[in-house]
């Protein structure tokens, strides 16, 4: 595997938000974020810190109105980015699991990078109705829409906790900690395809 290859340049421009990004799996966990959505920024730093993935994004959207466009728009682009930077997938986990802690709040996330897109949200009741400004579903978005052009399996369950900002942030730190993990080569099968069938799909 050669594990310098694994960058991906991408650019996603609509009349809603003009997104542009360059992500590197095999990173330091380095980060330049603006979205023009302070929770958003936070929360993609947290992802490429704790997936040592290097992450250059920039969006421009259409925050008079509010968040969501944007918000929805960045997990797409940045789905995108991750699969064009995996490349075939030989040789990778494929799977990951983290459960991470912050303060009071505890968040259990699960990927598999199986080239079929699902996700599950659950745990959900116990986030507050407005976090950040904008509405509790958004954030849901936001995972939703990174799992599905990823091609992943993305199970993110909130076993529980008060605040959602801590919420939140346990999962975004949990899904980075699970996906470096499922990128993560494995020597004895670095030429292979991570299934039982022979493809991902």
């Amino acid at each position: 595997m050669n594990r310098v290859s694994r960058v991906s340049v991408f650019e996603r421009n609509t009349t809603e938000t003009r997104i542009s990004l360059t992500l590197t799996l095999d990173g330091k966990g380095e980060a330049s974020v603006r979205t023009g959505v302070g929770l958003l920024d936070h929360l993609l730093t947290l992802i490429a810190f704790w997936g040592v993935m290097d992450l250059e994004l920039t969006c421009e959207g259409d925050l008079e109105i509010d968040g969501h466009h944007s918000v929805e728009d960045v997990g797409l682009a940045l789905g995108y980015a991750f699969a064009d930077a995996l490349g075939d997938k030989k040789g990778i986990a494929r799977v990951g699991h983290a459960r991470v802690p912050m303060d009071e709040a505890l968040s259990d996330v699960t990927v598999d990078i199986s080239g079929r897109p699902w996700f599950e949200w659950r745990g959900d009741d116990i986030l507050p109705p407005v976090i950040a400004r904008e509405e509790k579903d958004l954030w849901r978005e936001f995972f939703k829409a990174f799992a599905s052009t990823a091609r992943m399996n993305m199970h993110i369950f909130f076993l529980y906790g008060k605040n959602g900002h801590h919420l939140l942030e346990s999962a975004a730190k949990g899904l980075g900690l699970a996906l470096k993990e499922a990128v993560c080569p494995v020597r004895a099968r670095s030429a292979q395809i991570p299934s039982t069938k022979g493809g991902l799909d």
